[in-house]
């Protein structure tokens, strides 16, 4: 018989909003410790899991979550890109980069795609909660770890431009490929694309980076050291 304390149980489970979770990473045991970590939380379900970019992007516009917990290093489409991606197309959607990575660059190109926070891999579960909390009540968080690349706690206004930034996500697969040494027509068979195609992004990569040609283009990758990520 449904009494009234089960009432009272059902109102106060309803008064507590949900909070529409996606995790992401390739390894299958961390998306499954964490969908195990986040559903045993009061007001988080876990409402769906992806292993690559691509596979994040279309989760992120099927399911609608309010967070996606975003790892950085995939497969094809990298985490920052597909950051980059989900916050242009649903620009409500909080994304938290968790990752092994501790750089200023990764930092600073995942805050600039859109992250809301930055949560280490080597952190305790209690952080990435905390960072969850943080973001839905619209608050930026950063793993106190990565404290030393702040200004008094507050993310610098003056955060270092990569030159890749200028780069689509296209641009930079072909000039990943012209540094490993790969021909225009070895290019054109991996991205499926025609060789003038391939030929096009060059021209747009050393327009868009300031160089003249392959040689001194190579160079400026190396340099400036293109993320793999």
């Amino acid at each position: 018989m449904f009494t009234w304390t089960d009432n009272v149980s059902l109102s106060r489970a309803r008064a507590v909003p949900l909070v529409r979770i996606l995790v992401v990473d390739d390894h299958s045991v961390v998306r499954d410790g964490l969908a195990v970590l986040l559903d045993r939380e009061e007001g988080m379900r876990v409402v769906g899991c992806a292993a690559t970019g691509e596979e994040a992007v279309g989760a992120a516009r099927r399911l609608t979550p309010e967070v996606v917990i975003m790892d950085l290093i995939l497969p094809h489409l990298n985490g920052i890109d597909a950051t980059r991606q989900i916050i242009d197309e649903m620009p409500d959607t909080h994304v938290i980069a968790l990752s092994a990575c501790h750089t200023p660059e990764h930092v600073y190109r995942a805050l600039r795609a859109g992250a809301h926070a930055y949560v280490l891999k080597s952190a305790a579960s209690a952080e990435l909660l905390l960072a969850i909390h943080e973001v839905i009540a619209g608050r930026h968080y950063v793993s106190p770890a990565l404290t030393a690349l702040f200004v008094k706690g507050v993310l610098s206004t003056a955060i270092p431009r990569s030159p890749f930034d200028l780069l689509s996500v296209r641009e930079r697969d072909v000039l990943r490929a012209i540094v490993t040494g790969s021909t225009s027509t070895d290019i054109a068979l991996h991205l499926s694309l025609s060789r003038k195609t391939v030929d096009t992004y060059r021209g747009r990569i050393m327009t868009k980076l300031g160089v003249s040609n392959r040689s001194k283009l190579i160079r400026f990758a190396l340099e400036f050291e293109l993320p793999t990520a």
